[in-house]
């Protein structure tokens, strides 16, 4: 085993302070009594009570939610049929085409990403709004959840699935009782990178947005050349909770999976 030195303490500090400290300063900035908000003020919970009533940025935040809600559960369920098929079909025909348009998104630009969907929804006539995010957004995210899961099936012991289907269960069962539980984790992670994907997006979304389905990057976006407004760091700050809370418990619940799939030791 080796020993924890000064030099790892060091690389620990440095690491967590840069991927944490900016969200860190912003949570206690929304606590600021201040209107400036690089200038401290005092502790003050005033700009959580003008969010409340900052309508447009509240619906905002419910809008992103919620499409990466959809989004992510779309583009979960679709990724995952995607990575079975390119694991457990074997060699069909189109499946070298069929990989690549599933890997396509992640390295195209987003900027293509999005004005390709743009110009699929024009020439379909269809109204841009909160589904063409959607629709966009599970696009993007889809080719994500597929190299995740199918990482997870290639090492997947095939033998488990056969010592049940010889045991009298069918495929279906077999998939459920067996296949689904081991894979779940993969699953998991995989949902919540599409969510923050999907939350997170900027680019594709203002290519597919239309009237009334304006999500909260957009709104932040469009609004910070004017100024950043504290409760900007309010609603951000409530943000942070909500994907923290979600990815606790996940976790929780990916540990708890774990356990219950885990053989008793001798």
């Amino acid at each position: 085993m080796r020993k924890f030195s000064p030099l790892n303490l060091a690389a620990i500090i440095l690491g967590v302070g840069f991927l944490y400290l900016p969200i860190a300063i912003l949570v206690i900035y929304s606590f600021n009594a201040s209107r400036l908000v690089a200038v401290w003020g005092g502790w003050s919970i005033q700009w959580y009570a003008e969010l409340a009533a900052d309508a447009p940025l509240l619906d905002s935040a419910f809008i992103s939610l919620r499409v990466a809600l959809i989004s992510a559960t779309a583009a979960t369920l679709l990724g995952t049929l995607a990575a079975l098929a390119l694991v457990r079909f074997g060699r069909f025909r189109g499946k070298l085409l069929f990989a690549a348009m599933i890997y396509a998104p992640l390295v195209m630009p987003e900027v293509i990403t999005g004005l390709s969907m743009l110009l699929l929804f024009v020439a379909v006539a269809i109204d841009r709004g909160f589904w063409t995010v959607i629709i966009a957004h599970t696009t993007m995210a889809m080719c994500f959840v597929a190299v995740i899961v199918q990482s997870r099936l290639i090492d997947f012991d095939m033998s488990l699935e056969e010592a049940a289907m010889d045991l009298g269960a069918s495929p279906a069962r077999t998939f459920l009782a067996v296949t689904l539980p081991l894979i779940l984790p993969a699953i998991v992670a995989a949902w919540m990178l599409a969510f923050a994907l999907s939350l997170d997006d900027l680019v594709i979304a203002s290519f597919t947005t239309g009237p009334g389905a304006t999500t909260l990057p957009i709104r932040i976006y469009s609004e910070v050349r004017l100024g950043v407004k504290p409760e900007m760091n309010a609603v951000c700050s409530i943000m942070v909770g909500v994907v923290g809370i979600a990815v606790i418990a996940a976790s929780l619940l990916t540990k708890v999976g774990g356990a219950r799939g885990t053989p008793a030791q001798a």
